[in-house]
């Protein structure tokens, strides 16, 4: 429902507001993002129901609105909601009340909606979405306002370069953001982790695929992006010439995405740490050991990883023929695959 278009500025202008005060309370990239789209939708519902000024808000609007989300159909895929998505939505619905509270837009009482059943998994991608988002990257140029061919190309190897840290190196959020271009040993194929979780640093062999994708970017199309600037960070932003932050890079990962045209990956609601497990979930389907998954992710424990033989379908005695993560490499990606 991002199609929606609100005939009320008043509206408008308390989505943005909405998703701002996300960011500023230091909601997930992903949140900030999905929270305010999902808020829309309820704000839309408001104007069709005559009610144009949100001090007329009241709990029992946003039970009727709820009901109309249990009775509404999935558009793309038909049937009803699942109950992992109207989580989502009770999710932003009792953020927004908070919202309308701390900022005194509105004095609502919490909502009294119960989350749906549902089962805890994990969401990842199948080697087939991931090669389509590699993909992506390769679509014709069509330069824009302001960006030209060269800018452009660069900000796509950017992109290669982002799914070869999240994916190929399995990197959490904060870890991507943090690298430096000097955190990247290409003699040896090993990225530095200096800012890992828990203060924790850890070396992470980088695939030949994925090393050549990091050559690309960093030698041949980063120095566009910099602008002549002496900055460190590996991942720069071309219109500012600073460190990208997460959001930033969630946003670039949406457009790959959307880009793809695959309508089922489309709906999959993906992050940046979606690539991590995602090639954590491939590392065990291939027969990884769980201690070189474990090493590979910067886990602290066993525990942590063993999660993944629930996503894979792999019982956990069965994870074994890998010893050593550097054979790790015939498992990921070649060139010729994308």
């Amino acid at each position: 429902m991002k199609k929606l278009v609100l005939q009320n500025p008043s509206y408008r202008y308390l989505e943005q507001s909405f998703k701002e005060w996300l960011d500023v309370q230091g909601y997930a990239p992903s949140t900030v993002y999905n929270l305010p789209n999902h808020i829309r939708e309820l704000l839309y519902y408001l104007e069709k129901q005559d009610i144009n000024n949100i001090k007329e808000l009241n709990i029992k609007h946003i039970e009727n609105y709820y009901q109309t989300l249990k009775e509404r159909s999935n558009q793309r895929r038909g049937g009803g909601l699942s109950n992992g998505h109207l989580n989502k939505h009770i999710q932003s619905l009792r953020k927004f009340t908070t919202y309308l509270r701390k900022v005194g837009r509105l004095e609502i009482p919490e909502i009294n909606l119960k989350d749906e059943e549902t089962e805890n998994r994990i969401i990842y991608l199948t080697v087939e979405e991931i090669q389509q988002l590699f993909k992506a990257t390769r679509q014709a140029v069509e330069p824009r306002e302001r960006v030209n061919v060269r800018t452009y190309e660069a900000i796509q190897a950017r992109d290669r370069a982002m799914l070869a840290v999240f994916y190929g190196c399995g990197l959490r959020r904060t870890e991507g953001v943090s690298l430096d271009v000097g955190d990247i040993n290409f003699d040896k194929s090993v990225l530095h982790v200096r800012k890992g979780k828990n203060y924790k640093e850890r070396l992470v062999p980088i695939s030949k695929t994925n090393l050549k994708y990091l050559t690309e970017y960093v030698y041949d199309h980063r120095p566009e992006l910099t602008n002549g600037s002496k900055a460190e960070a590996l991942f720069i932003a071309y219109s500012t010439t600073k460190r990208m932050q997460g959001q930033s890079l969630f946003i670039r990962l949406k457009n790959l995405q959307y880009q793809t045209g695959d309508q089922d990956l489309i709906e999959k609601e993906i992050g940046l740490h979606t690539l991590r497990h995602s090639i954590a979930t491939h590392f065990l389907q291939a027969g990884m050991k769980l201690e070189s998954i474990s090493r590979f992710l910067g886990h602290s424990s066993l525990e942590s990883t063993q999660i993944y033989t629930h996503v894979a379908g792999i019982p956990i005695e069965k994870a074994q023929p890998f010893n050593n993560i550097k054979n790790y490499d015939s498992i990921q990606l070649s060139e010729d695959e994308l």
